[in-house]
């Protein structure tokens, strides 16, 4: 999982929850047979508050749907095999968090939501962006009710302004990584005891890039210009220009020797680093969130443009099984999670009147002494991020701001993209042993990109790149044909 989502989720990780993994199995029926309660699997921890936080959420869903919801939580580094087994196995159950999400789609492990979403789940589906529904298709069909959020996503780094005012270091014209020179020799040679630039081996530098599968594959196209070509991005210009920047502050001492292998947690609440770099969204409301996760002031510069890609577009996606007897329902509880302020307001902030309040006529949250750690939901992972009523630091020209950076944003060529990997498979696995070899040193500038790459190319030409690359941009052809990228 990538950096910037784990501080995402340490910041508030917790979503809604489950009971103990004992009962993995098919979806029981409350007494009431026409009350069931459905099987919902989640990914992470369970809140300490669950019995709490899921009996008042009942109560709204089953005055809304007729149906309530278990939620059993399976840890983040057990989801992806847990329920690779599941779905292999044909287990039943009713909601999950889509994994391996269009590969399973086509195996029809997952509900086709195509029809079912408008129908009964009107509102949450209305309100969609429309870059969550041309992300997520398969095949031209929709098979998830995703979470409206973070449409967009933006590189940023991110200074720890203790360090900019106490060094009287200015950041405001910093656009690109080499704009970071004069900075980061400032920073340098006033402390080398804190780290300059914190990175580590899941770093990726930010570009004008998207990548067809991710960035740990050398595919890509020019999101900026809608790029109709797919291309190594180790032979692009601006890309490899930024690696050899990377290469120069490594050289000069501001990145760590050990970058490509160093582990080290650095939080965001500490004082070991000047500078890192993290991924916003618009909900993130520029440095609020991060500043807020912190629990000190960060400024941060964007290093890519915000780009609507079909990651952002997956990164929490529902799904109905395809063996759950209770199909009708599972969708209009999904449209009732996605859409209810009140049901959202008591998972985001936990129980009402002991973490938080409503003020201002209800257009606004305070948060209580209750309001604490592991004792409520996480955001992201949650519903609607837009039917969350903001809390008091939360200003409207923040929220306005929100809604035009949205509409600024950039729709990737390759949004909706799903590469089939079918033809290719061994070549793929062959790709992914070289890039393991070169990713990480190239990534954190501790490999001289003027040498290390023309080796690389090498190994995945011989690993069979010219062979995925013409069945990748065969398929991109057929999706810029079919209009799919428009």
């Amino acid at each position: 999982m990538k950096k910037w989502v784990k501080r995402s989720m340490g910041a508030a990780l917790l979503a809604m929850t489950a009971v103990g993994l004992t009962a993995c199995g098919s979806s029981k029926s409350a007494s009431d047979s026409d009350v069931p309660t459905l099987l919902m699997y989640q990914i992470g921890d369970k809140p300490k508050n669950y019995d709490t936080l899921i009996s008042k959420t009942n109560k709204i869903l089953e005055k809304k749907t007729k149906a309530k919801i278990k939620i059993q939580y399976i840890g983040w580094g057990d989801y992806t095999q847990k329920m690779s087994v599941i779905v292999s196995s044909g287990e039943k159950y009713d909601i999950a968090k889509a994994d391996n999400y269009a590969v399973n789609a086509q195996k029809g492990a997952y509900t086709d939501l195509t029809k079912m979403l408008p129908k009964y789940a009107p509102s949450a589906y209305k309100d969609l962006n429309s870059a969550y529904i041309k992300g997520n298709k398969v095949d031209g069909k929709l098979y998830t009710m995703p979470i409206n959020g973070n449409v967009y996503a933006q590189q940023v780094v991110s200074f720890n302004k203790k360090y900019l005012d106490k060094y009287n270091i200015d950041v405001s014209k910093i656009n690109s990584y080499k704009d970071l020179e004069d900075v980061f020799a400032k920073f340098h040679s006033e402390n080398k005891k804190v780290l300059t630039f914190s990175t580590g081996p899941t770093f990726r530098i930010g570009s004008n890039l998207d990548f067809v599968i991710d960035q740990d594959y050398p595919f890509a196209v020019d999101a900026v210009n809608k790029g109709k070509k797919i291309i190594n991005p180790y032979n692009n210009t601006q890309y490899k220009e930024t690696l050899r920047t990377m290469h120069d502050y490594y050289k000069k001492g501001y990145i760590q020797k050990d970058a490509a292998t160093d582990n080290t947690d650095r939080p965001l609440s500490g004082d070991t680093w000047f500078a890192r770099q993290e991924t916003q969204g618009p909900f993130d409301y520029g440095d609020h969130q991060l500043s807020q996760t912190a629990g000190q002031e960060i400024v941060s510069r964007p290093m890519s443009p915000a780009v609507k890609t079909t990651a952002q577009a997956g990164m929490y996606n529902y799904v109905v099984s395809n063996n759950s007897k209770n199909k009708v329902k599972a969708v209009k509880v999904l449209g009732v999670i996605n859409n209810d302020p009140e049901l959202l307001n008591g998972l985001i902030y936990g129980e009402k009147g002991k973490a938080w309040k409503y003020v201002d006529n209800k257009k606004r949250v305070k948060l209580l002494k209750g309001y604490k750690e592991k004792y409520h939901s996480a955001p992201w992972q949650t519903g609607d991020n837009n039917k969350i009523t903001p809390t008091t630091d939360v200003t409207s020209t923040m929220i306005q701001e929100r809604k035009d950076n949205i509409s600024k944003s950039i729709d990737s060529p390759i949004l909706g993209f799903q590469f089939n990997t079918k033809n290719v498979k061994t070549e793929m696995t062959n790709i992914s042993n070289v890039m393991n070899k070169y990713l990480a040193g190239l990534q954190t500038g501790t490999s001289d990109p003027d040498t290390t790459i023309p080796k690389m190319n090498k190994e995945l030409k011989k690993a069979g790149y010219d062979k995925v690359q013409k069945e990748m941009q065969k398929q991109y052809d057929e999706f810029q044909k079919n209009g799919n990228n428009k």
